[in-house]
């Protein structure tokens, strides 16, 4: 852990807000990179917005969650895979399909969408760019605004990852769930 996180007795009052309301949609905890952008609180206010929004898109949520695994394991994010893990076995993305994520295998997929959600994410995340073969198949498949959507919540967890990673952000009980 690089930054030690603040104790509530010495937040501002902004930064105390913006505390309470991140900390009242994530179990009443504020860890992750959240805990450091609360130093910042613009940045924080304004990553919680905009993690908030793309948690309520209307792409499917097993979807969205293999997203942010695929995006996690790029970056061998240690908290983010925390954070989702769970998460992604409760909206339906199978155990399989997880343990070969974790370790770094081509998962096999019964559901197109997700197949298509593993070529679109790996394509980004290894060419940093989207060839047109594949924006034609997600854009036929997703729509352009499930696609924008997708493609804006694999910026946005691969700028959460980076984040953690950058600032070592620890995983309670100090799990390693990626090696």
């Amino acid at each position: 852990m690089r930054v030690e996180d603040l104790k509530p007795e010495t937040l501002t009052a902004e930064q105390k807000a913006i505390h309470d309301r991140i900390a009242g949609s994530r179990g009443g905890v504020v860890r992750g990179p959240f805990a450091i952008w609360l130093r910042q609180p613009a940045i924080a206010d304004a990553a919680d917005r905009l993690g908030t929004t793309l948690r309520r898109c209307s792409l499917d949520q097993r979807l969205f969650e293999l997203m942010v695994l695929l995006v996690a394991r790029h970056y061998t994010a240690q908290y983010e895979w925390f954070a989702h893990e769970r998460h992604a076995r409760e909206v339906g993305l199978g155990d399989a399909v997880i343990e070969a994520i974790r370790q770094r295998k081509k998962p096999t997929f019964t559901n197109d969408n997700e197949q298509l959600v593993y070529d679109l994410v790996t394509e980004m995340n290894e060419a940093r760019t989207l060839s047109q073969a594949t924006y034609d198949r997600a854009l036929a498949a997703l729509g352009l605004d499930r696609l924008i959507e997708l493609i804006t919540a694999l910026g946005f967890y691969s700028m959460v990852a980076i984040m953690l990673n950058g600032f070592d952000a620890p995983v309670p009980g100090g799990e390693c769930p990626l090696s």
